[in-house]
């Protein structure tokens, strides 16, 4: 009897930590502003510094045209071993205009995002493609003394 409720306990420890490692671990990332500080922007008065002091450093910076600021969040679940899963994304754009004052705050969602097929393309180099041979032949001579005296 006593050997029967050991197998028990241990069958159900075993269960109870399969059970356990199948829940998901739930990764937080970015820099998502608050409603609170978001509202204090005020559309064509506040300025880079004002919302640098708001809210904080941007997750990146887009400086080619117009001045915009991403303040980017995401999180994301993972079960056991298999790839992450996006759960929720969110993007606040901040638009500045040329004198550095806000002209647009847009915020963004997992729904608004775009899927980018990359592209498995080889840029072809310029010169020979020797073999090994080629390679190991063409060597023969050129490490001499003579070449180290030099």
């Amino acid at each position: 009897m006593h050997m029967t409720a050991l197998r028990r306990f241990a069958f159900a420890l075993a269960a109870a930590s399969a059970l356990a490692a199948c829940q998901p671990t739930v990764d937080l990332r970015g820099n998502l502003p608050t409603p609170e500080s978001l509202a204090m922007i005020t559309l064509g008065q506040t300025t880079e510094d004002e919302v640098m002091t708001l809210l904080g450093t941007p997750s990146s910076q887009i400086t080619y045209g117009q001045d915009i600021w991403l303040y980017i969040s995401w999180r994301a679940e993972t079960v056991a071993f298999f790839k992450p899963e996006i759960k929720e994304q969110k993007v606040y754009s901040i638009v500045f205009t040329l004198d550095g004052k806000v002209q647009a705050v847009h915020e963004l969602g997992l729904e608004d995002a775009r899927r980018i097929e990359l592209v498995s393309r080889e840029t072809p180099s310029a010169g020979k493609d020797f073999s090994i041979l080629e390679q190991l032949v063409g060597n023969v001579g050129r490490f001499s003394k003579d070449a180290k005296e030099k």
